[in-house]
């Protein structure tokens, strides 16, 4: 007991000093790293939004019925709404308000005929839709289809750091093919 208590006594506060500076360290870098984590998390769900309404806009609305065709041949295709539906319905499933999307625009080339010539359009909650366009302008063959992008911010927050409140915004852009 007698050797302990020395021990005590000899102790001159130095692990208690190491503690202070590094546990701050520590404890910003893990913050760091769920910031992060949630950044990539936001941009994996906008990108994957943004896929899924470039492939209900370059999809027809009824596969196996027969529709009139319109001027350029092609069938019905959904609207801005049906793809903007399909946009907010990934976003709300990992909770991100479809509310904070910003507009972001492409550069487009469009079809050559008989393709409907390319048209982009902002729906009123800031999706961009781009129908029969181009998707390989290099490409000897060109392959039509549609595009949707749109931009999400994020705000960083990690005290005591430039970083502490700082808006990213990530966007987001996806093309499809349309099929015949």
């Amino acid at each position: 007991m007698m050797r302990i208590l020395q021990r005590l006594e000899r102790t001159d506060g130095a692990e208690i000093a190491e503690v202070a500076l590094v546990l701050p360290l520590v404890f910003m870098f893990l913050m760091g790293i769920v910031w992060f984590g949630r950044a990539f998390n936001i941009y994996s769900t906008i990108t994957h939004a943004a896929e899924q309404g470039a492939m209900v806009a370059a999809r027809p609305t009824c596969g196996t019925c027969i529709q009139p065709a319109d001027q350029w041949g092609s069938t019905n295709f959904p609207g801005d709404t049906t793809v903007q539906d399909s946009v907010f319905s990934v976003l709300r499933s990992s909770s991100l308000d479809p509310s904070q999307i910003v507009v972001y625009f492409p550069s487009v080339i469009s079809c050559p005929l008989p393709a409907p010539p390319g048209n982009c359009s902002t729906t009123g909650n800031n999706i961009t839709i781009c129908r029969s366009v181009v998707l390989n302008p290099t490409g000897t063959v060109p392959q039509c289809g549609s595009i949707v992008s749109f931009q999400y911010p994020f705000q960083m927050n990690l005290p005591f750091t430039s970083l502490n409140l700082q808006q990213i915004v990530l966007k987001a852009q996806a093309q499809n093919r349309m099929e015949n």
